[in-house]
């Protein structure tokens, strides 16, 4: 069976023996709000592949490069707003590439009017 990445799936105690973290470390990181696993109606964490790959995420900073929760939080947040940026970036980009186009037009819209005019003229 294949799950939608998004799809709550693995319990704690599943996550905490894929990860090789201890089911304590993941409550402190969703205290910490670096995960939000969803809860059922019995109020049981249920992670999902995105989950499970965001914990990884963070015991790599945190083994790796020697992060503290602090520093994986500021890490998170500079990469949303990289990734906002380089949204704004590419729009701006776009933006750019449609007001080249019109000035291109504007340009050439005199110019082609007398041409076209000229041309009518000489028949």
């Amino acid at each position: 069976m294949v799950f939608r990445d998004d799809e709550p799936c693995y319990t704690i105690s599943v996550v905490a023996r894929l990860v090789g973290v201890h089911a304590q470390t993941l409550r402190t990181y969703e205290r910490e709000g670096l995960v939000q696993p969803t809860r059922s109606s019995g109020n049981i964490r249920l992670f999902s592949n995105r989950d499970v790959s965001r914990i990884q995420e963070i015991k790599h900073w945190v083994d790796q490069l020697g992060l503290n929760l602090a520093g994986v939080a500021t890490m998170t947040r500079l990469r949303l707003q990289v990734a906002e940026l380089h949204g704004q970036v590419n729009q701006l980009a776009q933006e750019n590439q449609e007001l080249k186009r019109e000035l291109v037009a504007r340009r050439a819209g005199p110019a082609a009017f007398r041409a076209i005019s000229d041309d009518s003229g000489n028949e």
